[in-house]
């Protein structure tokens, strides 16, 4: 479940919030995270939030899609050293025509 930022709207506190993405968000400042001495019942917006990272699973990402430009070309290098050069086709030569009997 995430965690929701919201700031009253009476008092101008923030406080976080841990909801389902299911719920609806809160209207009201509830009583338990309000900030002033007495409940104030003050409107509430949600803010926006930093958000947490993403991680890639599954067979469709690579460690080697998120590399630095400096180690996809080493490793470009290295690779075309690696692998056999095909070797150019030879020229044939052509021998003189076989006389006819």
């Amino acid at each position: 479940m995430p965690t929701y930022q919201y700031e009253c709207l009476k008092c101008k506190k923030p406080f976080e919030a841990f909801q389902s993405m299911k719920d609806n968000p809160f209207r009201i400042c509830p009583k338990n995270s309000c900030r002033m001495k007495k409940w104030g019942k003050g409107r509430v917006k949600r803010l926006l939030g930093t958000g947490a990272g993403l991680i890639f699973k599954g067979s469709g990402f690579y460690i080697t899609d998120y590399r630095s430009d400096s180690y996809k070309s080493a490793a470009k290098k290295e690779s075309e050293s690696s692998t056999p050069k095909k070797a150019e086709p030879s020229k044939k030569t052509e021998s003189p025509p076989k006389p006819k009997k």
